[in-house]
């Protein structure tokens, strides 16, 4: 038989695996020439024994670092009892952790899957359930906001907001419009009595680290309420303490009707989850959404240990601190460079537009040991864990000022 077991996969160099890869993996990422083997805390390895500072996370997955004893310990427990069982069985990990989300948060119910493009098309659907349910076959329109992202899916790419992800897999579902963010007059006029949802992430990541501002915020609650439409937040990717609390909508005050979460949730290990208020979840009965694999035992003892450590006393304010301390560095680093619009973002989801040479500086970051990405070509995205260090965020913004000191 053809093919490596993982025993032949080790001393392979990177180039071998990448050419192999090429030949057996379909081709839907623009991957870097390289290959990541271990983690510990902020660094990685590749095949080569090369370290790097991880200041992308696996796109905001591994919030408390590469194999925290914590989630570690948590998953080969687990996978020595059970790994799997169907959800047609009550699973005690799962119910464990939706009890935690349901305890510090707006929801009284919790629905888990595997991923955040599940999550928004879970809560796409409950919010047309629930508005045909409660108001009739006209409300079924959904609005979100330009520039955002939800996923990959047929119907999470209709709420995405970018023409670039959609453009081929036409015709999309029916029923969506895109307001622009922070702007109310352009979200008033797309809300009206046929909407049955407004989908709105509090920072746009994918779309360039973008905060929606409080009287957004604010102004979208109000709306809803005004013509009886839920209001969504997607926090797949700035949710699970990100933003130095656990939930972004807690810096507003603004609460939803439903939220999504997955990434950072599971620590590594893919779990999603769709959070709502028992008056909007009561809209599922049996047989009207599921997912196999969502909610098992090993991802939810995951999902559990990340949150035995996030709601540790001082663990967020430690966040904050330490957010804010690499956020200067990187304000600095924009005013001694010139580099255009201010750095943005909130803890450690964090933007610097650059006016030029965004894909360039990413990999000359890259060749001298940090990982980090851009977005829409000219905003670098740092997405460091939440547990990163002092000398390690000192020793990323050494890198950048080398770089930006050869390339700017």
């Amino acid at each position: 038989m053809g093919g490596l077991n993982l025993k032949q996969l080790e001393g392979l160099s990177s180039e071998v695996i990448i050419e192999r890869g090429k030949n057996a993996v379909m081709n839907t990422y623009g991957r870097l020439p390289m290959t990541i083997v271990k983690g510990d805390g902020a660094w990685v390895w590749d095949t080569e024994e090369k370290r790097y500072l991880d200041f992308l996370t696996g796109l905001a997955v591994n919030s408390l670092g590469h194999s925290h004893p914590a989630i570690v310990r948590a998953v080969q427990e687990q996978a020595k009892e059970i790994m799997h069982t169907s959800n047609l069985y009550w699973i005690p990990n799962q119910v464990a952790l939706a009890e935690r989300l349901v305890e510090n948060s707006f929801a009284d119910k919790v629905f888990f899957c595997n991923s955040g493009a599940e999550a928004n098309e879970a809560a796409f659907k409950l919010a047309r359930k629930y508005a045909k349910k409660n108001f009739g076959a006209h409300k079924y329109e959904v609005v979100t906001l330009e520039n955002s992202f939800h996923g990959r899916t047929l119907a999470t790419l209709t709420l995405t907001g970018q023409t670039k992800y959609q453009e081929g897999f036409d015709p999309l579902p029916v029923g969506c419009s895109y307001a622009k963010l922070n702007d109310l007059e352009s979200l008033k006029a797309k809300v009206n009595i046929n909407t049955a949802a407004v989908f709105i992430e509090p920072i746009q990541g994918e779309g360039g680290v973008l905060p929606a501002s409080l009287e957004f915020l604010q102004g979208a609650r109000e709306l809803c309420d005004q013509f009886d439409a839920l209001l969504i937040f997607d926090e797949v990717q700035c949710g699970i303490g990100r933003t130095g609390k656990l939930f972004a909508y807690e810096w507003s005050g603004v609460v939803p009707d439903i939220m999504t979460l997955a990434k950072a949730l599971g620590g590594g290990v893919p779990i999603g989850a769709m959070l709502a208020t028992d008056k909007v979840a009561n809209a599922f009965q049996p047989g009207d959404h599921a997912s196999t694999f969502g909610g098992n035992p090993l991802a939810t003892a995951a999902g559990c240990a990340v949150l035995d450590v996030m709601l540790e006393d001082g663990f967020m304010a430690g966040v904050q601190e330490r957010s804010g301390y690499f956020q200067k560095g990187l304000e600095e680093l924009a005013s001694k460079y010139l580099t255009g619009d201010p750095v943005r973002g909130q803890g450690f989801i964090i933007g610097w537009p650059v006016s030029k040479l965004g894909p360039e500086i990413v990999e000359a970051c890259r060749l001298n040991g940090l990982l980090i990405n851009c977005v829409g070509g000219k905003i670098l995205r740092f997405l460091p864990p939440l547990i990163v260090e002092k000398p390690e965020m000192d020793k990323a913004l050494e890198i950048l000022d080398a770089v930006f000191s050869e390339l700017w």
